[in-house]
């Protein structure tokens, strides 16, 4: 039986996700744009999950535009300003982003914008004070995450955005909240955000579906266009069955607070456990999300303790999926050694893991210690 702590990358469907997916494709396969009945009972059911997401994040269900990703969400947010800001003002994202907003950046940077990197601190985490003395009349967006996705440091968003409509009230604040959604309780009534990105892959819904809230009265420009769907921010007939997946999901959530505590037990559990194993360093502060756990084990390279534990049957992750195995930018970003950068494994947990999983993860880093001590010898 494998024993699967890469679920920051993706994690396995739910069976209500699955349920509502095929649902979906027995019953309300019809145009959600189509005016006759079959296209009146997509749309309903598009409209329901639309509901869901909204009470979800306190918001209207006229705020939430689904998308084929978070990262074409992402992309949506940020690549907005191309065609609506004078070149050369100022935009703002952490250092540690996932790279859908970094590359996006990049691209607005080359495209005659000037784009500040913010460095963070010992903990993964982003100052206000560093924000602060960033922040200048002509910055019209500043992006910041909410959980990092490979250490899990919770990012004082609400904070930052309260700070940059105080300090900067034209600018667009952007926070990428895919690895937040769904785990931690979060309310777009309680932080002034002009947008938010969320995932279902990342809450056991399917690949496939994203959404994007956006504060009513946000002008944004599409991505794609050609239709008149999602409030033409979104041209393309909907993916009903992916949508509807998403719903599934969200409403298997549960009670986000229990889930919450239930989940620092197992995280605390695998802190406990990985302690005793001496070569094991952890790289995720203590009030990380204890749903993600960064350990390092210097002197034993990532790709070769990732095959070792998958021969065990055990499956995590070096760093972020979308790195394709390269170093992790956000451990560099924390001025973390070479050595601690190079051996880095992200344990990243879902409410179906449990102890004895977390126990046969630390039995077999154990013997992968042992075991690779003697080829290196």
């Amino acid at each position: 039986q494998i024993v699967y702590l890469d679920n920051s990358s993706t994690t396995k469907p739910c069976k209500e996700a699955i349920e509502q997916i095929t649902l979906a494709l027995q019953n309300t396969w019809g145009n959600p744009s189509s005016l006759h009945l079959l296209g009146v009972e997509a749309e309903n059911a598009v409209t329901k999950a639309r509901e869901r997401a909204a009470e979800l994040l306190g918001a209207r269900a006229d705020e939430i535009v689904f998308t084929g990703s978070g990262t074409e969400a992402n992309n949506t947010a940020l690549l907005t300003l191309l065609p609506s800001k004078k070149r050369g003002g100022r935009v703002i994202v952490t250092a540690i982003e996932h790279p859908s907003v970094l590359e996006t950046a990049k691209r607005l940077e080359n495209d005659g914008f000037e784009v500040i990197r913010l460095a963070p601190d010992q903990n993964g985490s982003v100052s206000l004070d560093t924000l602060e003395k960033a922040l200048t009349g002509n910055t019209v967006l500043v992006s910041m995450m909410a959980v990092n996705n490979e250490t899990g440091a919770i990012l004082p968003v609400r904070e930052a955005a309260t700070l940059v409509k105080r300090k900067t009230p034209r600018a667009l604040f952007h926070c990428d909240a895919v690895q937040a959604f769904g785990k931690l309780p979060l309310s777009v009534r309680q932080m002034p955000v002009d947008m938010l990105t969320a995932s279902a892959h990342k809450i056991h819904g399917p690949k496939g579906a994203g959404l994007l809230y956006i504060r009513k009265g946000t002008a944004l420009h599409p991505l794609l266009t050609g239709g008149e769907q999602e409030r033409g921010l979104r041209s393309g007939t909907e993916s009903v069955p992916m949508i509807m997946g998403f719903y599934g999901a969200m409403g298997a959530l549960g009670d986000l607070h229990k889930r919450l505590t239930a989940q620092k037990e197992l995280w605390d559990h695998a802190k406990e456990r990985l302690a005793s194993i001496p070569a094991v360093t952890v790289n995720s502060p203590s009030d990380a999300l204890p749903y993600i756990l960064n350990i390092s084990l210097p002197g034993y390279r990532s790709e070769t303790l990732l095959h070792f534990l998958e021969s065990r049957g055990i499956f995590v992750s070096s760093g972020s999926a979308c790195a394709k195995g390269a170093g992790s930018h956000v451990l560099t970003a924390m001025g973390l050694d070479r050595a601690l950068v190079d051996s880095a494994l992200r344990l990243s947990f879902c409410r179906d893991n449990t102890k004895e999983e977390v126990d046969r993860l630390c039995e077999a880093l154990s013997a992968a210690v042992d075991t690779l001590r003697k080829v290196h010898r």
